[in-house]
């Protein structure tokens, strides 16, 4: 499962774009990312976790076959998706798709990273309310680790469309929203108590390529804090390329609701930045 752009530049094979969505959003609400990319010149994927289905129908129907993935099966995934490809990509994040883009980008298998709103790397130590209000939709029950969870319209309503109207909030939960596995959840909560945790990255790699961090301030989920802090780890272990670029006035869905195109508009413009 995928959705594509095919642009190319006159130079030949342009750049790959890899966009890896985070719990409870389908790939294919990266659609207005990949066409926005493709018109910029640059070969766009969005291929799904494992297990997702072609459609967001289709995993809804099938939430068992999301269940037990965890943080180091869903790189594993993605390095697969990278390894095809003619070119090292840039790979665009969101959620626990920015954790996933910081994983692939420090282990050298990305040319560039954007990691959106992410899910806490290790070493971020206070958690925020709003964001353990969120990670209790599956840490409650023991179960979710190997299955899967759901959000009900009240959560995503907190989780993600907190800055939206109830109009557009349940648009949005209508058209996107999945099951996902609860098992990424339980091992970031737990990050900062085992060493060799999945959340843990690298970032001491002087040799990575560059990371944009993007916040949401008024984020639910993933709060502009967190993603602060991630910021500043990167730029005191390493002098790799870290910037930082928050949106003061949004909140988790910033990437899918009605402002997307300036976040998308704001990514590509750092890539041009970065010579890429």
């Amino acid at each position: 499962m995928t959705t594509e752009g095919t642009a190319r530049t006159p130079e030949g094979t342009p750049t790959p774009v890899v966009f890896v969505h985070g719990l409870w959003l389908h790939a294919d609400s990266w659609g207005p990312w990949v066409e926005r990319y493709a018109a910029a010149g640059y070969d766009a994927h969005a291929p799904g976790w494992p297990g997702d289905s072609a459609t967001v129908e289709e995993t809804r129907a099938n939430p068992d076959a999301v269940g037990g993935y965890g943080i180091d099966e869903v790189v594993a995934h993605y390095v697969e998706v990278l390894d095809g490809l003619p070119a090292q990509a840039v790979v665009v994040g969101h959620s626990f798709g920015g954790l996933i883009v910081q994983r692939l980008l420090t282990a050298g298998h990305a040319r560039a990273g954007i990691a959106i709103d992410p899910a806490p790397m290790r070493g971020n130590i206070l958690l925020p309310p709003s964001s353990l209000k969120v990670a209790a939709v599956a840490l409650k029950n023991p179960a979710h680790y190997k299955g899967s969870v759901s959000l009900t319209p009240e959560e995503f309503r907190y989780g993600f469309a907190n800055e939206l109207s109830d109009e557009e909030a349940a648009e949005l939960y209508e058209r996107w929203t999945i099951p996902s596995p609860g098992r990424p959840l339980f091992e970031d909560a737990a990050a900062n108590l085992f060493p060799h945790s999945a959340a843990r990255v690298d970032s001491k790699n002087a040799e990575r390529g560059p990371l944009l961090f993007v916040a949401g301030g008024m984020d639910h989920t993933a709060p502009a804090s967190l993603t602060k802090t991630s910021a500043k780890i990167y730029r005191r272990h390493s002098d790799a390329v870290t910037d930082l670029h928050e949106f003061p006035d949004r909140g988790h869905s910033l990437t899918i609701d009605h402002g997307w195109a300036e976040v998308a508009d704001t990514t590509l413009t750092w890539l041009k930045g970065q010579g890429i």
